[in-house]
């Protein structure tokens, strides 16, 4: 067993070195845009299946309230947590459109949507991107690697270089925990 457990954590160290090298740049221009956004009164939007719902949370949770910083608290919602508007969605419609319906219901030109789907193919995430898109919303996704259909979806794409969801998983913390510091850093510069 120490066997594998020595494996994995080579494995996950091994991906965030690759996500490093594949995605220092883009996650400095995902940070801008959130700041841009931040910084013209917008809000961000943040969506996900299972552990990509999860993240998003954390990630909301983060720029509400505070990463390592005091500063004034910063428009987030993660889409997956109002469960009575999921499932009157779902049933209603479609589990396709669960995220689009409240973009459409509650957000503005100039706002991000934050779509995370591991292997960039989740089709209520697709759809809440698209619909991001007509709104006039700037887009990010971040996936694993390739991005999937989310590649044509997103103004910025952060694919984790791996195919494993776990390693995507992992790799996608240390992204978003440093994305989260990056635009705090920036808004706790303009107070």
């Amino acid at each position: 067993m120490i066997d594998i457990v020595r494996e994995r954590f080579l494995q996950s160290r091994d991906v965030a070195d690759a996500t490093l090298d594949h995605l220092g740049e883009r996650l400095v221009d995902a940070a801008e845009l959130i700041v841009s956004v931040y910084r013209s009164g917008g809000g961000v939007y943040l969506f996900g299946n299972g552990g990509s719902a999860a993240d998003a949370q954390h990630i909301a949770g983060e720029l509400v309230g505070r990463f390592l910083k005091e500063r004034r608290a910063l428009k987030a919602e993660a889409l997956s947590t109002n469960t009575s508007i999921l499932t009157a969605l779902g049933n209603d419609y479609s589990f396709d459109i669960i995220f689009a319906r409240q973009l459409e219901a509650n957000a503005a030109p100039g706002d991000v949507a934050v779509g995370l789907s591991t292997s960039g193919n989740s089709g209520n995430v697709v759809s809440a991107l698209a619909k991001a898109r007509e709104i006039g919303m700037k887009t990010i996704a971040i996936t694993g690697e390739g991005g999937g259909i989310c590649v044509d979806l997103a103004d910025v794409l952060l694919d984790i270089p791996s195919r494993q969801t776990p390693r995507v998983q992992e790799s996608t913390l240390i992204m978003y925990h440093i994305l989260c510091e990056l635009v705090e850093d920036a808004i706790a510069e303009d107070e």
